[in-house]
């Protein structure tokens, strides 16, 4: 039966040291988003129903969030949505090979997509373990920004960048996609950071020439995930784990570009006591601490610098999914209440009395 006899809800919350504020999460299969407050309640949910797998808030209150969906048997979504507060409709853009988004200061859209390499380009690409199903053509990675019309501004091919020499496909994954790339991040100079899951690689790509600026992890990490620019220069990530050599396990670092010295680290205690094979992320809260999310198992928790638990909650919401009924989330996010998407908006949890019933609060 799974994950489905454990708690869920609110299990732990230290009001003194937690970070107060509203947490978005999707449930992995479901057509909602929720925003849930510290003790667990739900203020406000958005609904698709084409599913929302993965969203964030914008400025104005918006939810821009990706919807369900898959290419070629590959994680992905079919195209991005923009809701607002109220839940209509306002932006759409369609796109089955779409992995990523991020809405820029200028209003365009940044994009992680697929785009197949030519059949010399796959052959070139060295690792992964093959089978009699193999395509011909490998997929890449396509980055693009388009404005509100769909327009295409800027494109940047992984293909131009990455070396068949040395980056080299993780032997226990297939040969589908050579990087896989499982996040973009756009950093306010323009620059965008990339996290390449079967490369066991980071890099930070200079907008203008398309080099590389930073690259690093192989040896280091395993199949992360999430990678974002903290205000000290240095790049905080989900180390996912997965195909490590020895113990499987996850943790959360942060590494200095600089130096690649890993400068601060939580992990669980015991180290299997957090670990999530695929998705997850984290985000640097403003009073220090650590949102995390152990995507697999649907929990949502916070840490200190010292790595003290002030905060968890467990998703309620099981689906069915590639490995089996889970509680499963991909990523969820912080917002303090002076943030500009929650200023003049109805929080009040007794607005979703029937959902708090089943599942608000501790369980």
């Amino acid at each position: 039966m799974g994950w489905l006899h454990r708690p869920t809800g609110l299990t732990h919350y230290d009001p003194a040291r937690a970070y107060r504020g509203y947490t978005l999460f999707s449930p992995n299969g479901g057509d909602d988003a929720y925003l849930i407050d510290m003790e667990g309640s739900f203020v406000h949910r958005w609904h698709a129903d084409k599913g929302i797998s993965y969203g964030y808030l914008l400025p104005d209150g918006n939810l821009l969030f990706r919807n369900r969906g898959g290419f070629q048997g590959m994680p992905g979504s079919d195209g991005i949505q923009e809701l607002t507060w109220e839940g209509a409709l306002v932006w759409e853009y369609r796109n089955p090979t779409l992995r990523r988004h991020q809405r820029l200061p200028n209003g365009n859209t940044l994009l992680l997509l697929y785009e197949p390499l030519s059949a010399e380009q796959t052959r070139q690409v060295r690792g992964g373990f093959a089978t009699a199903q193999d395509p011909e053509r490998m997929q890449g990675d396509l980055v693009v920004e388009i404005t509100p019309d769909g327009s295409v501004v800027y494109e940047w091919r992984s293909v131009d960048h990455l070396d068949p020499q040395h980056d080299v496909l993780c032997p226990l994954e297939g040969r589908t996609a050579w990087g896989g790339a499982n996040d973009l991040t756009a950093l306010d100079n323009g620059n965008f950071l990339i996290s390449y899951r079967v490369l066991d690689t980071v890099v930070m790509v200079d907008r203008g020439n398309g080099a590389f600026l930073w690259k690093w992890g192989r040896g280091h990490i395993s199949h992360q995930h999430h990678p974002t620019l903290l205000a000290n220069g240095h790049v905080l990530l989900l180390d996912n784990g997965a195909h490590r050599h020895g113990l499987s396990y996850s943790r959360v670092i942060a590494v200095d570009p600089n130096t690649n010295e890993i400068t601060w680290e939580y992990h669980g205690d015991p180290l299997m006591a957090f670990f999530t094979h695929f998705t997850g992320g984290a985000e640097r809260l403003p009073n220090g601490n650590t949102l995390i999310c152990e995507g697999n198992t649907g929990r949502l928790f916070e840490v200190t610098p010292t790595c003290e638990v002030v905060w968890e909650y467990i998703s309620p919401f099981f689906a069915h999914g590639p490995q089996g009924v889970t509680n499963g989330v991909f990523r969820c996010h912080r917002y303090g209440p002076d943030h500009p998407a929650l200023r003049g908006r109805d929080l009040d949890p007794a607005r979703y009395s029937n959902v708090n019933r089943l599942y608000g609060g501790r369980h």
